[in-house]
């Protein structure tokens, strides 16, 4: 089952005497419950894409769907409507507040829903164990490691169970044993819950964790791998293997 599907999708920056294409109508779709990784070099259009999917960024021209739902053709009332219920987020910089708890970070978005207390308790419990930060419910951000922040921030991300998870570089701060750790748990999570994750990284052993990885070049999609039965250290060198094949350094957009 299709749950994100973008036709034609332009993005372009600036005015009429000095355009730049930085999306140059791309198509895709995205399964319910595949873990997907958008890759490419600098400047390719990966993060541009990132944020035109998620709703961040308004695209020039074509459309998208999440759930049935064109959300490239909603208001921005309805568009905030939509992304309270349908969408997480996990970001590099975290984006956590720095006067709340782990716990109340985490049940953030449940608190401008009508979720039940009851109902909240066990969503945060059951969630903070997966992710192996229930002992930390207490603390502050500024008292957890960087690893322990981030997977607070995919837990924040996962509790309002959003149709989508997007997250936009979610090992780019972290050592390479907190990166693995958290690409553990967000695997484990996709595949228990059956969630929906989008992720664009830079690093290929980031998207060896992934079912799929969409190579972007130019503002077009390049090519793509499936994972299928492969091992993920198999995975890994196809991912090698093609990402050596994109050049061009320019600056990201």
């Amino acid at each position: 089952m299709v749950i994100l599907e973008a036709n034609k999708i332009h993005k372009t920056y600036g005015n009429k005497f000095n355009k730049h294409e930085v999306l140059k109508g791309l198509d895709i779709s995205i399964e319910k419950g595949e873990f997907v990784s958008i890759m490419g070099s600098s400047g390719s259009g990966k993060t541009t894409l990132l944020n035109v999917l998620s709703s961040i960024d308004h695209i020039s021209s074509g459309t998208i769907t999440i759930e049935g739902k064109e959300i490239s053709r909603l208001k921005e009332k309805q568009l905030a409507e939509f992304r309270k219920s349908h969408l997480g987020f996990v970001f590099q910089d975290y984006n956590l507040l720095d006067t709340l708890t782990v716990k109340e970070n985490i049940l953030l978005p449940l608190s401008i829903t009508k979720t039940p207390k009851k109902e909240a308790e066990l969503r945060f419990q059951t969630l903070a164990n997966d992710l192996g930060i229930y002992e930390l419910r207490d603390k502050y951000p500024n008292e957890i490691s960087g690893g322990q922040k981030q997977r607070t921030s995919a837990a924040r991300a996962f509790i309002h169970e959003p149709s989508i998870i997007f997250a936009d570089e979610p090992t780019g701060a972290l050592d390479s044993k907190s990166a693995s750790d958290l690409l553990n748990k967000l695997s484990d999570l996709n595949q228990k819950l059956k969630s929906t994750i989008v992720m664009v990284t830079h690093d290929p052993v980031a998207a060896s964790f992934c079912s799929r990885v969409i190579f972007i070049k130019d503002g077009q999609i390049f090519t793509q791998l499936h994972k299928g039965n492969e091992k993920r250290q198999s995975f890994f060198n196809d991912i090698m293997k093609t990402q050596s094949v994109l050049s061009g350094v320019q600056n990201e957009h």
